[in-house]
């Protein structure tokens, strides 16, 4: 039989995790360690935490982001697992964030500075910091009245170049727009 592990729900306030998606049928026939009043279903292991849930991001106070499968699958409720090492502290205050962009996929994700993966190059943002770049970002990803002031040919070559500087750099939007038509201009 195997040991059922009892881990209290307000245990991971002020989190951040991200859960990689797996096959429901994971858990099939075993009883969940837990259920939320909003319906999610927990189940704790030894070595992490299974999530059955129709809602992932911010939850209360914690940041839980789910990675899916791939292909996607069709079902709102996804169940997710972490290790119980990939939960990391969250605040307000604390520059805890970094910000990926994945322009072969054409999105953008943040990520926590305890991360294994962080290379220590992208800067360290606070959570409202970060959610302000990423709704930039976003919008240079999806938009293109913006390139119209630039005097570029390949606008995924000026949208990268601008988005690295959001990422990489302290400089504003405008401050990074500036540059790049001065250089233009200079040429």
């Amino acid at each position: 039989m195997e040991k059922k592990y009892n881990v209290k729900p307000n245990s991971f306030k002020n989190t951040f995790c991200v859960f990689k998606e797996m096959d429901s049928a994971e858990l099939e026939g075993k009883e969940y360690s837990y259920v939320s009043k909003s319906g999610s279903a927990y189940y704790f292991t030894k070595s992490g935490m299974y999530r059955y849930s129709n809602h992932w991001g911010r939850l209360a106070n914690s940041k839980w982001r789910l990675e899916p499968m791939v292909p996607e699958t069709a079902s709102k409720f996804k169940m997710g697992f972490a290790f119980w090492t990939e939960f990391y502290p969250d605040n307000a205050v604390d520059e805890l964030y970094y910000i990926e962009a994945d322009y072969k996929n054409n999105t953008v994700n943040y990520q926590h500075r305890k991360n294994p993966k962080y290379d220590k190059k992208a800067i360290l943002r606070t959570s409202l910091d970060t959610t302000k770049r990423i709704k930039q970002i976003r919008n240079l990803q999806q938009l293109t009245s913006w390139a119209r002031y630039f005097d570029e040919d390949d606008i995924d070559d000026l949208r990268q170049k601008i988005i690295d500087e959001l990422i990489y750099t302290n400089k504003t939007l405008d401050q990074i727009k500036r540059e790049i038509q001065h250089l233009s201009d200079a040429n």
